[in-house]
């Protein structure tokens, strides 16, 4: 932030005038940090949702129990979580919201995009909710603490860097759509390898994203709308809490794929 003070370019190709680098730097990390509030308590909100649904799901009384997968007995609730179809209408409810929320929420008061974030980060956590069923539940906690470490590592290096990041940001999109799509494929062809090279590759591009999104968020802040304050802003740190929260998901659910020791 020291050279705030000075004239230079953007990396949006505008020239940004003499500021007070004071206040613009304080109000750039109070900005920041609603950000990963919001982001913190979402995350929270999906582990409870997660954690309830699976409590509620499973049962050790064998006779009590309305199926069994694995090692785990389930209750009539979750048959309908984790066997009816009733599960794809909660792994499919988390990407409609996300467009939802990503392309309506210039039309929403802030609160309700707030109520929505939250609403998503429960459907979210409902969806995730099968890796209990999956993974060792002490796997799981290193795994997220390995996430959280390397996402705030990461989110660091994209605060501070001086290095302009946004040429990185079409190579990163178009890596996210080709995982999306070869992952589309090893659901028909089920391949381990493939997972695998989904897998790493997905670590890379997801890291890659979290440390351009935290810059992009930054530059927001200091030479677009975000700094006005009000409604703008609001909805600016909604939806950049959405794009980091999706990033740690994204992160947590690879990693566990390649570290996470099965049940």
């Amino acid at each position: 932030m020291s050279d705030l003070d000075r004239n230079y370019s953007s990396p949006f190709g505008r020239v940004a005038g003499r500021v007070d680098t004071a206040a613009v730097d304080a109000g750039l990390r109070a900005y920041m940090l609603k950000i990963y509030n919001y982001m913190t308590i979402g995350l929270a909100i999906t582990g409870f949702a997660a954690l309830g649904v699976y409590m509620a799901a499973v049962t050790t009384d064998a006779g009590a129990a309305a199926a069994r997968i694995g090692n785990a007995y389930l209750t009539p609730f979750g048959v309908a979580m984790f066997v009816s179809p009733l599960k794809w209408l909660f792994i499919l409810a988390p990407l409609v919201m996300v467009f939802v929320i990503s392309f309506g929420v210039q039309r929403l008061r802030p609160a309700t995009a707030q109520m929505l974030f939250w609403a998503f980060s429960a459907l979210m956590g409902i969806s995730l909710s099968s890796i209990f069923l999956v993974y060792t539940h002490s796997s799981i906690v290193r795994v997220f603490f390995i996430t959280a470490a390397s996402f705030g590592a990461l989110s660091l290096f994209g605060y501070t860097t001086k290095r302009d990041m946004t040429g990185m940001g079409s190579f990163l999109l178009m890596g996210l759509f080709g995982i999306i799509i070869a992952s589309l494929v090893n659901l028909f062809v089920a391949s381990t390898a493939l997972q695998f090279v989904v897998s790493v590759a997905g670590v890379l591009v997801f890291a890659g994203l979290t440390a351009w999104d935290t810059q992009r968020l930054k530059n927001e802040y200091i030479y677009g709308y975000a700094r006005a304050g009000g409604d703008a802003a609001e909805r600016a740190a909604i939806t950049g809490a959405l794009s980091l929260y999706l990033n740690f998901i994204n992160l947590f659910t690879l990693l566990l794929q390649l570290l996470g020791q099965r049940d």
